[in-house]
């Protein structure tokens, strides 16, 4: 990486996903070079959470999360809070999710992925971890249920992969959230979106790439990697009319201020 270039962070990828296997060290350098010198890979199903941790122990920029993806909440087995809390032991364990409400495709098993979701949120409690949600075509119980356990006990979170509409920005937003800026904002069409993101306050902002999907212009329909938050993040900054080193310098601060124990682990380290 050039000693020049502004260094960001992607706060939602899935490095464990079949398209990158055998290719980690190559992806890892790839992201150096643009500047993305480090990384929260998500696991979204319990079981596979050694082989998501096993990933970041073997590399330094790599840190995790875990939780039941809303779209499997009906396939696997209920989380519990005494479960997520054990996994949170691990220093490189950083947040909790992804988890949330689809009812795009999953509507079926909306109350299964409620109960869900509100036993990650107890577990954020519990360890006083972000929690990383998933909303699709749910904004009204996404906001009612998000609202109703903050008024029960206050804890951070990310919206990640944030595409939603401006009500459920401006509930997530109001409660001190963040919002996180995929390759959807990116897209030619996601007009009224980035004008969600416009009107956000710059330090409640998160990059992220949701990796190996929604690759951002100019690699969109092709495998997205960890590399290309750097596309998105320069949007992000045409949003903000801010140079790029200056909104990259500010995403790394919320980044941290959120995820507070990469930066605890990175002083330590």
């Amino acid at each position: 990486m050039p000693a020049d270039t502004p260094q960001i962070t992607d706060s939602h990828c899935h490095l464990d996903f079949p398209q990158f296997e055998g290719e980690h060290e190559a992806l890892l350098a790839r992201a150096a070079g643009a500047g993305v010198t480090r990384m929260v890979t998500i696991c979204t199903r319990l079981r596979q959470e050694p082989q998501v941790r096993a990933l970041a122990e073997a590399h330094a920029p790599v840190f995790y999360a875990a939780g039941t993806h809303p779209m499997s909440a009906a396939e696997e087995p209920l989380a519990t809070v005494a479960e997520l809390v054990k996994l949170a032991e691990h220093p490189k364990f950083v947040g909790i999710g992804e988890t949330g409400l689809d009812y795009h495709y999953t509507a079926e098993s909306k109350d299964i992925q409620q109960e869900s979701l509100r036993i990650h949120i107890e577990a954020c409690r519990r360890t006083g971890l972000p929690l990383i949600i998933h909303s699709r075509d749910a904004d009204e119980d996404m906001a009612r249920i998000l609202s109703e356990e903050h008024a029960a006990g206050a804890y951070s979170c990310v919206m990640h992969c944030f595409s939603s509409g401006r009500a459920l920005a401006e509930a997530a937003l109001g409660l001190g959230f963040y919002l996180s800026m995929s390759g959807i904002a990116a897209f030619p069409r996601s007009t009224e979106l980035r004008e969600i993101f416009a009107d956000a306050p710059v330090d409640r902002v998160l990059v992220e790439t949701d990796s190996p999907y929604l690759a951002p212009p100019p690699h969109r329909g092709k495998r997205n990697e960890p590399a290309y938050t750097a596309h998105t993040a320069r949007v992000g900054a045409e949003v903000y009319g801010l140079d790029y080193a200056d909104f990259a310098a500010r995403t790394q601060a919320n980044f941290e201020r959120l995820f507070s124990r990469v930066a605890a682990y990175e002083a330590a380290a």
